[in-house]
């Protein structure tokens, strides 16, 4: 079956979603070796990162540059009790195609998303846990990671309040839309990522929610920083350029 762009695979305790085109060499395992840290540990390809909600890991072969996610529980209490499994509600409720499907669908729209590879669901009785491949955004770091080492130039603020105006005008509901899922590359491109429990709406009071989301998480993570790190005219500087979008 196939699924905006992707192929649904059986398995023997769920089922994957993949991109055969974006796979290569890793298209010959019909196994699920490519969500496996082991797997790409014993080539040597694999390194921890943080990138959004999770576990999640870099993969670098000679031909891929991927970012693997292991979908972990948010909170203290669900970590203590479930974390990562989550309640079967059908398959069109697994959280890793979800996350897939919608990223499929903006990534071909031209937004600036991470590209989906491949995503897993393993089941077992009334819960779940799954995984997610995405192409890794290259030469980026977090925007919570720029501003610690320093302000950035009005252009760059106004740049991030377009990509989330281009967002917001294809009906894009962030869930977590905060510093560390907004990515800033080398050539002065923005990417947001981490589309869990993302959604698409028409126009609505969720697209000031999102922005003051990310206002406070900036100014959560400016507190500690000098005081031009994140300023009253880099926040207008975002919403202006949000506005002109």
């Amino acid at each position: 079956m196939t699924i905006h762009g992707g192929e649904r695979i059986a398995t023997g305790a769920g089922a994957m979603l993949v991109d055969a085109s974006l796979l290569g060499r890793e298209a010959d395992s019909t196994a699920e070796a490519i969500f496996e840290f082991d797997h790409w540990r014993s080539r040597g390809e694999i390194a921890a990162a943080a990138l959004g909600r999770g576990s999640a890991w870099l993969i670098t072969t000679p031909t891929h540059h991927w970012v693997l996610r292991h979908y972990r529980r948010g909170g203290s209490v669900a970590r203590r009790l479930l974390v990562d499994r989550y309640v079967w509600a059908g398959e069109q409720r697994v959280r890793a195609f979800a996350e897939w499907r919608l990223l499929a669908r903006l990534h071909a729209s031209g937004l600036p998303v991470p590209r989906p590879i491949a995503a897993r669901y393993r089941r077992s009785g009334l819960l779940y846990r799954c995984d997610l491949i995405m192409q890794r955004i290259k030469d980026a770091e977090p925007l919570s990671a720029m501003l610690v080492g320093a302000a950035l130039a009005d252009e760059r603020w106004s740049a991030i309040g377009a990509v989330i105006a281009r967002l917001h005008a294809a009906g894009v509901d962030h869930a977590d839309l905060n510093a560390h899922n907004i990515l800033l590359d080398s050539r002065g491109g923005v990417s947001v990522i981490d589309f869990d429990r993302g959604k698409l709406r028409p126009p609505g009071s969720w697209q000031a929610r999102n922005l003051q989301r990310l206002h406070r998480s900036l100014r959560k993570i400016s507190a500690a920083l000098p005081a031009e790190r994140f300023s009253a005219a880099a926040w207008n500087c975002l919403l202006a350029g949000y506005a002109r979008a």
